[in-house]
């Protein structure tokens, strides 16, 4: 349960969310996509409270990558092309190819029209994060809610993903729930967040100064 969280993202800004798993971190990010709505409070947006906005036009505003990634059983091409069904073939493309997943496409026996298993078990995981993120490119989403997409797959797709993700990210406002902290050193701003309270606010710098739980949790990452 969160208690008292309060904080600004500025548009075309990263916040990270940064802490020790249950502290709450995954829990800002659900209800700032609405799939719960807070108790008491507001969450705003352009200073309009979501739950007054409609989910439909919420969701045109917000794409997201997570960590445990669900596609359809359904071809690659349309897999992407549900980021936004009025796409054209060669902008689908396009979003394949910034996000780091056409070449390995054409490999398959049936390109973008190959078949993919339910959830698609019949590709890897760092293929499975590419092509969600080519999703997200193509939807283009002003705001973009980050599980960092990388904590769980070999240092060939994290590469990869890596560049994809900053192909996704550029000129978008980012809320990131980072594990890997070093990846998010150039963040505007870093919350920590731990029993459901924000205990530490600041940028990489202020936060190294303060020598506390970030601090800390930088150096046990660094050794």
């Amino acid at each position: 349960m969160l208690k008292g969280v309060s904080f600004r993202v500025n548009s075309g800004e990263m916040t990270a969310l940064v802490g020790p798993s249950g502290g709450g971190k995954s829990t800002i990010a659900s209800l700032l996509a609405r799939f719960w709505d807070v108790g008491s409070g507001r969450i705003l947006v352009n200073g309009e409270d979501i739950r007054d906005v409609s989910l439909g036009s919420l969701m045109d505003h917000i794409s997201m990558v997570f960590q445990r990634v669900y596609l359809f059983q359904d071809t690659i091409y349309n897999n992407i092309a549900i980021g936004r069904p009025d796409a054209t073939r060669e902008e689908v493309e396009e979003a394949a190819k910034k996000a780091r997943c056409y070449d390995f496409i054409m490999q398959l026996p049936d390109g973008f029209d190959t078949m993919i298993g339910e959830g698609g078990a019949s590709l890897s995981g760092g293929e499975k994060q590419r092509i969600s993120i080519a999703r997200c490119i193509l939807k283009d989403a002003p705001v973009v809610i980050l599980d960092e997409a990388t904590a769980s797959v070999d240092a060939d797709n994290e590469r990869a993903i890596q560049e994809a993700i900053s192909e996704l990210c550029r000129n978008k406002t980012l809320l990131v729930i980072a594990h890997r902290l070093k990846t998010i050193r150039d963040a505007d701003q870093i919350l920590v967040v731990s029993g459901g309270e924000i205990i530490e606010h600041g940028d990489h710098a202020s936060l190294m100064d303060k020598g506390g739980t970030y601090a800390h949790m930088v150096k046990l990452q660094a050794s």
